[in-house]
């Protein structure tokens, strides 16, 4: 099993920035370490929709239109860690943010990801 556990969510004013982490534990995290971990976001109301991507071995990302040029992945192998640092934020950035972790690029951009964070609340006030 792996085991995900976000943090770093919170209120913040359009504009300003917030930092998400996420740290990966378990016995066979190891395996999903030669794959891929990523983010996602679910509004109210709407689907959950795919935010970045990072491949945990060499460091290549994939962003959402949405967010592309605003919010940056990157990860911290000592640690276990991914990021997802939020510049620019948006009224429409609110969402509960999930990390996700997976072994494929395709199913982790699909959304079919074996593992899921329990997910974290950022605010976004106008």
């Amino acid at each position: 099993q792996v085991q995900l556990v976000e943090s770093g969510g919170g209120l913040v004013q359009a504009g300003g920035s917030l930092r998400l982490s996420c740290e990966a534990s378990g016995r066979t995290f190891s395996t999903y370490a030669m794959g891929f971990m990523g983010w996602f976001r679910q509004a109210p109301g709407k689907e959950r929709e795919f935010v970045a991507t990072i491949s945990w071995t060499g460091g290549s990302t994939y962003y959402a239109a949405s967010v592309q040029g605003r919010f940056t992945i990157s990860r911290d192998i000592s640690k276990n860690t991914v990021y997802l640092q939020m510049n620019s934020l948006k009224p429409e950035d609110k969402a509960v943010y999930y990390c996700a972790a997976d072994r494929k690029i395709a199913t982790m951009i699909s959304g079919k990801c074996d593992y899921w964070g329990q997910g974290t609340q950022v605010t976004v006030s106008s």
